[in-house]
């Protein structure tokens, strides 16, 4: 099927107090493992190209045109997301390509210039129907809004929606990003009064840090969107080492990136599965 609006899955999840699965594609064979384990969970999924992953690939076009053929032939719901860009331009590039969603990440930006330049590009987006994901933190390193100890207050986060008039907003509660150990603490009762006081999805980054059973209690307070990267690399990683140590005489990628894509899959349905249903 045609890719989904990021709108339609978000609204439908937000409704009923479920989570919205949130995965960033690497190259082809990873975006071909999370539609396949979507597919095994029978479930929706919003696939994410990042900014980093867009300077990796030396462009936008290839990866997204490849996303897009993916979830014409997929039997499950699949929205296509712009994330973590902080190029302004990029996001419109997105905007432009056909994306249901883009991040605008001013989170290292200060409180007004954060708000200026999220406010543009949810104007230029929303002329065009696409749905806008912003961050709200204080600069705090790399991390941004998620470097250990930030935490997003309520009432700027309910100044910072209405004046920029964002769709869902990424929230400091405890998360943070390429942790490959599952030891975050995350605040369940600020992501309680986060939902109550803004009125929008919130979304959770740096997920891969967090335990599986705080990931349905954050859901259960209120998140939304649930975005994973790092722990989906860890697995993928994983089985091609294991591949390699086991045939040390292969040559042919295609052999050991086909053992990092099946590995994946499971592993994608599983977590799919757990963000939506709480299981």
């Amino acid at each position: 099927m045609p890719l989904s609006p990021t709108s339609k899955l978000m609204a439908d999840a937000f409704g009923r107090k479920r989570g919205l699965a949130a995965f960033n594609i690497i190259h082809l064979e990873t975006a071909e493992a999370l539609v396949a384990g979507a597919e095994m969970a029978g479930l929706p999924l919003i696939l994410q190209i990042s900014e980093n992953c867009v300077k990796y690939h030396g462009g936008l076009v290839p990866l997204t045109r490849a996303a897009q053929a993916l979830a014409d032939r997929s039997t499950v719901p699949i929205a296509l997301h712009l994330d973590h860009a902080e190029d302004e331009h990029l996001a419109m590039e997105a905007v432009d390509l056909g994306f249901g969603s883009v991040m605008y990440d001013g989170a290292h930006l200060d409180y007004e210039d954060n708000v200026n330049a999220t406010a543009r590009i949810a104007r230029y987006a929303h002329a065009r129907g696409v749905y806008v994901e912003a961050e709200l933190g204080k600069v705090g390193g790399k991390d941004g809004a998620h470097a250990p100890g930030v935490r997003t207050d309520p009432q700027e986060a309910v100044a910072f929606v209405a004046a920029t008039n964002v769709d869902a907003l990424a929230v400091a509660v405890g998360s943070s990003h390429a942790m490959t150990a599952k030891t975050s603490t995350v605040d369940m009762g600020l992501i309680a009064a986060l939902r109550r006081e803004t009125g929008v999805p919130l979304v959770l980054h740096g997920s891969s840090g967090v335990p599986d059973q705080d990931l349905v209690s954050a859901i259960r307070s209120g998140m939304t969107k649930i975005n994973v990267s790092t722990h989906l690399n860890c697995v993928f990683t994983r089985a091609v080492r294991e591949y390699l140590e086991a045939n040390p005489a292969a040559v042919d990628s295609r052999k050991y990136i086909k053992a990092g894509r099946e590995a994946l899959v499971p592993e994608v349905a599983r977590l799919i599965t757990l963000i939506n249903d709480g299981r």
